[in-house]
């Protein structure tokens, strides 16, 4: 098809095809919050080491309400590397809202993510691209070295995270050292399959497996921090575990909602049914008072419980239902297709 461009005739296929060669090949996402003093620092350092792996690439920066100046420093570096994209939010959303835009805006085949605060090292993105390329969908970096830092560190910060990691992985039956390494390489169509919210950042990994992606971990280094101060602490294995309860439902449940809340709700149901059977034979046989015994009050509550749980699931059944039928969603993910 032809059309007019600055007075000269241009093929639209051969458009489609430049628009195609200018994509990057990488996309790097960058969520920032109050990193004015890292930013120059990481970027002086991420630049060269995209550069050697001789693909082309995109750093999509997301300021996630920074106070401290990060938007203008990077806007400044901006002006000098057209390849820095920026996105500022309004307030602070938290970093899985700043991971859903980037991947959003990403136009690589390959995203990789990372930290603004100098602890991931950008000399170790070869080693997750040499991974990736041997047809992994998700490679996580593993920080080996994290922890060895002292005792004080040791107490503070090494509980938490493999507490954290521990219950990851044993809920959601993805095994790896390091869910809070925010160094990760993800094929493009993985990060494009998942919606974000909530804190669901650290388990994108577990989340995409439930969709059949092969996941594998590589050694990283680790550097501590060089300014301002760590983010996290041992209120993080409570969120942790709240948001593991959620992903564990969404993998296993969420199309089938009646399988957990009827099974619960029959459980109950049977419970006091029994609970029942039972003291109707203590009242015939052995004239027992069930007026005042709490007992009776628990087998009806047990038999209302379970009548609500089914009622529940088959609510659950119908929500789901409507939500796969109205927008047409694919209960499956297809890998490729050939002819």
């Amino acid at each position: 098809m032809l059309y007019q461009k600055n007075n000269e005739t241009v093929f639209e296929d051969n458009l489609e095809e430049q628009i195609e060669i200018s994509k990057p090949e990488l996309s790097i996402v960058l969520p920032i919050y109050n990193e004015v003093e890292s930013i120059p620092h990481l970027l002086n350092e991420l630049v060269p080491a995209l550069e050697a792996t001789g693909h082309t690439f995109e750093m999509i920066c997301v300021d996630d309400g920074s106070r401290d100046g990060s938007f203008a420093a990077l806007t400044k570096l901006r002006d000098q590397d057209e390849r820095i994209r920026i996105v500022r939010f309004r307030r602070n959303f938290g970093q899985t809202a700043a991971f859903a835009a980037g991947f959003d805006r990403a136009e690589g085949d390959i995203v990789i993510t990372m930290d603004a605060d100098l602890q991931n090292d950008p000399a170790d993105i070869p080693k997750l691209l040499a991974k990736i390329e041997e047809g992994y969908d998700v490679v996580s970096g593993w920080r080996v070295e994290r922890w060895q830092e002292g005792v004080a560190s040791q107490i503070t910060r090494k509980i938490p995270s493999m507490t954290a990691n521990w219950l990851i992985s044993t809920g959601t039956g993805v095994h790896l050292h390091d869910y809070g390494c925010a160094l990760k390489a993800y094929r493009k169509e993985v990060v494009k399959g998942i919606n974000l919210y909530g804190d669901l950042h650290r388990f994108i990994p577990a989340i995409a497996s439930y969709y059949g992606v092969t996941v594998a971990e590589v050694p990283v280094r680790y550097r501590s921090r060089q300014f301002g101060s760590s983010k996290y602490g041992l209120g993080r294995i409570v969120r942790v575990l709240l948001d593991l309860l959620t992903v564990r439902f969404l993998l296993n449940y969420s199309t089938r909602p009646i399988q957990i809340f009827g099974l619960m709700g029959l459980g109950s149901f049977a419970l006091g049914i029994l609970i029942g059977l039972y003291l109707t034979f203590m009242k015939l046989v052995y004239q027992v008072n069930l007026a005042e015994r709490p007992l009776l009050l628990l087998a009806v509550l047990l038999v209302m419980i379970g009548v609500q749980f089914v009622t529940m699931g088959l609510l659950g059944e119908l929500i789901v239902r409507t939500y796969h039928e109205s927008q047409n969603k694919p209960i499956y993910t297809i890998r490729e297709e050939l002819g």
